[in-house]
């Protein structure tokens, strides 16, 4: 058993950091000494209810660190090894597994608990939950062993860190769910992180046109430096602006990044007849999208959903990272802040105040 420090979800948003315990690593599951962590939507999603969890819960799903210590019968990694944080496991034995669907496992489950069912974190004596088996946001977690994947030890933590969940999601939300051809045109609605994956990931796929749309012009300019072609104030009048830019027709493919119906509704508006809409941002249980009853069969668009970046992360992180590693995927510029875990609440109001590409916590 240790004791440690960790961001604790206690209620609808009300959250702290904790001095909590967990304990050692059980069959099939290995203890990771957490040496970055980014601070995602998704982890306030938890906190203010958007995605309904049972608390408490240590929050954090997108992280990196250093193998401590090893349950029994796993053999996936050694203690020592680096290792980039999944938060939808790869169980390789159900349905989607089978099918190359690991971003669908359905070992994943929304419970905070360990495969056994039971969590391994304690406050005050009493059980915390984890948010996505992962809970790492925090000195420490023990996982599942099949949502690891060892990494080569020269890489940055903090780059790491990300490819566990924002950078997955949108470089592959715009090379594997879209599947964004050579040449084409493209507008990504939201430069936050998750965005700015999208424009990346449309870059590396050959775009000729990426245009990026947000209410801040300070991420429109980062949007700029890592891929974007044009920029859209959302301020304005998005639709005349787009059309302006694509001769009247619309984009090729359309990405939203936010989790905003009406902003959905924007992003298949200037997506072209014929064009590829996709939706990456997350919204609440209880909002749903319309489609135009008429209008959805007469435009022949394809919609879809991108859970994970169609993520198979045991390929697909190291992939990344590699791209990272040979200069076409600019993952140094996204991390524009980073914060100790004492600075939790400081690191999300910079994040709901638009400050930040990725806050990134750091650890000794």
């Amino acid at each position: 058993m240790k004791t440690m420090k960790a961001v604790v979800a206690h209620d609808l948003n009300k959250y702290a950091v904790e001095e909590v315990t967990i304990d050692a690593p059980k069959a099939g599951e290995v203890l990771v000494k957490i040496k970055a962590t980014g601070i995602c939507h998704s982890d306030l999603s938890v906190i203010n209810g958007t995605i309904p969890v049972p608390f408490p819960m240590v929050l954090g799903h997108e992280g990196a660190g250093v193998v401590e210590a090893l349950g029994e019968g796993v053999t996936n990694v050694e203690v020592g090894d680096h290792v980039t944080l999944s938060f939808v496991p790869n169980c390789g034995e159900c349905y989607h597994c089978l099918r190359s669907e690991p971003f669908l496992c359905l070992k994943s489950t929304p419970d905070g608990k360990l495969m056994d069912g039971t969590t391994r974190v304690k406050l005050d004596g009493k059980d915390v939950n984890v948010m996505q088996f992962l809970g790492n946001m925090a000195e420490y977690s023990v996982v599942p062993s099949m949502c690891l994947v060892k990494i080569d030890k020269d890489i940055d933590m903090k780059a790491a860190a990300l490819v566990g969940c924002g950078v997955t999601t949108g470089v592959g939300a715009a090379l594997k769910t879209a599947e964004v051809k050579p040449g084409s045109t493209v507008a990504v609605f939201g430069a936050g992180g998750v965005g700015l994956s999208i424009i990346q990931g449309a870059r590396i796929a050959g775009a000729v046109k990426i245009i990026a749309v947000d209410l801040s012009d300070e991420k429109l300019a980062t949007a700029k430096t890592l891929g974007a072609t044009d920029t859209v104030n959302a301020g304005g009048d998005v639709m005349k602006e787009i059309m302006a830019m694509t001769g009247g027709i619309g984009v090729d493919y359309g990405f939203e990044a936010i989790g905003i119906p009406a902003v959905v509704d924007q992003a298949q508006k200037v997506t072209r007849r014929g064009g590829t809409m996709t939706v990456v941002g997350v919204g609440k249980l209880s909002q749903k999208l319309e489609l135009n009853a008429l209008m959805f069969p007469m435009t022949a668009k394809t919609f879809k959903g991108s859970m994970y970046g169609s993520a198979e992360f045991k390929v697909d992180f190291p992939k990344y990272l590699d791209l990272y590693k040979q200069g076409k995927l600019d993952l140094d510029s996204m991390v524009t802040q980073t914060y100790s875990i004492d600075d939790v609440a400081q690191a999300f109001e910079d994040m709901e105040a638009g400050k930040n590409a990725r806050g990134v916590i750091v650890y000794d």
